[in-house]
């Protein structure tokens, strides 16, 4: 666990660049999804919001991390070809230190945009807003506040108020999360019938279940040592249909995640596809190397197509 931990550290802390705060490109609409004085568990500023550019690269370029996120928005991403309706909230990645913002993120909006698909990016609050470790079962267990589940079910509930405005099917509306953000998928697919917060506003009387959840290399899932499934996680026959994608050789959120993933969500009777491949490794995002778990674009694509979707 240590050793994991520190991997991640130096994977997101390895620093050749700062700005004050994220912010995206020009033509892209970002919102703050808690009205002013309403946010549930709000945290204290005690360091600013800072996005910083790591050393260690992906397939050849830096990954862009946002820290200290304190004031949860979602980015809109409009499709940049024929509109198919469907919206797809997206949660990076950052062992629920930091976000990997562009590589698990803005790219992932750009890639989803390509395809007429409006890619919703979260930037939810960070550090500390995961599962927290408990000793005495030896797994991870929802924190007291569970700031990152309340800031994903208002960002969904969000969606579907604005459906209509954003050119959106309220009936098409999915998640995809990355290694902590893949945990979150679980999560809120899980954990749509009551919010984590006393709901403050009309976003909050919408469903926050999402349409569709795809997860890869996600994290935070066995009790240590088992292969035994998180109490976090209480997966039904009302769980999304699920997209898993994993590499056997991932260091970080290892193979068994996945399975579990997937044989818990089987024995749901939930409509599961897993793609699981020899190497690979971990964070990758969508940037394409040598592995060819990295076209799994495509496969998605696919899946997306099979189950109604696109």
């Amino acid at each position: 666990m240590k050793s994991i931990l520190f991997f991640i550290v130096l994977l997101f802390s390895c620093v050749s660049a700062s700005a004050a705060v994220w912010q995206p490109a020009p033509g892209h609409t970002q919102i703050a999804i808690w009205p002013a004085g309403k946010m549930p568990d709000a945290i204290p500023v005690t360091t600013a919001e800072s996005a910083t550019t790591s050393d260690a690269l992906i397939a050849g370029k830096p990954v862009l991390n946002a820290w200290n996120v304190t004031q949860p928005t979602i980015t809109i991403y409009s499709p940049t070809t024929k509109n198919t309706g469907a919206a797809v909230l997206v949660f990076p990645g950052g062992g629920f230190h930091a976000l990997a913002i562009d590589l698990e993120g803005t790219e992932i909006c750009e890639w989803l945009a390509a395809h007429g698909i409006t890619g919703i990016l979260l930037k939810y609050r960070v550090p500390d807003s995961g599962p927290n470790w408990n000793e005495d079962c030896q797994c991870q267990v929802q924190p007291k506040t569970p700031i990152a589940l309340e800031d994903a079910q208002r960002a969904l509930g969000l969606v579907r108020l604005n459906a209509a405005k954003w050119h959106i099917n309220p009936h098409k509306i999915g998640v995809i999360g990355f290694s902590a953000g893949g945990y979150m998928v679980a999560n809120i697919s899980t954990h749509f019938k009551q919010r984590a917060y006393t709901p403050v506003d009309a976003a909050d009387k919408e469903s926050c279940r999402p349409d569709f959840a795809i997860a890869l290399y996600p994290g935070h899932l066995p009790v240590k040592n088992t292969f035994v499934l998180t109490p976090t996680i209480h997966f039904t026959n009302e769980t999304p249909p699920t997209f898993l994608l994993q590499a056997e050789n991932d260091p970080i959120d290892t193979v068994d995640n996945s399975l579990l993933y997937y044989i818990s969500l089987k024995n749901a009777g939930v409509p599961v596809e897993m793609h699981l491949y020899t190497n690979g490794g971990h964070a990758f995002g969508l940037r394409r190397t040598h592995f060819e778990i990295t076209t799994w674009p495509t496969l998605v694509e696919r899946w997306l197509k099979s189950i109604g979707v696109i």
